[in-house]
């Protein structure tokens, strides 16, 4: 059995929340109450898109802060199952300073 989630919302605004938790149906009902994040609970309802189980509630957890960096157009394409979309929807990050 899963002792950790990592989950993405949808929020009314069509923004997306990420999270993590080991109990999923109770933390959604949390989210649904408005009592589940600030974010969310401004943005009801919420519905959830997508989730991944985890033995460990830290991995779900360093998911979480992993996905919470993505664009949402690279955390649509693992939503979709799209994995292999992943790296070219890698922020690019460019040195300011120029190579000689």
């Amino acid at each position: 059995m899963a002792k950790g989630y990592m989950y993405i919302l949808e929020c009314s605004d069509n923004s997306y929340y990420t999270g993590s938790t080991r109990d999923i149906e109770r933390r959604l009902r949390q989210h649904m109450e408005g009592t589940g994040a600030n974010h969310t609970a401004k943005r009801l309802p919420v519905t959830l898109l997508y989730y991944e189980e985890y033995d460990r509630i830290d991995h779900a957890f360093y998911r979480e802060k992993q996905v919470q960096g993505w664009s949402r157009k690279k955390k649509e394409a693992l939503m979709d199952g799209n994995v292999e979309l992943l790296p070219g929807l890698a922020k690019k990050i460019f040195n300011k300073h120029k190579r000689k």
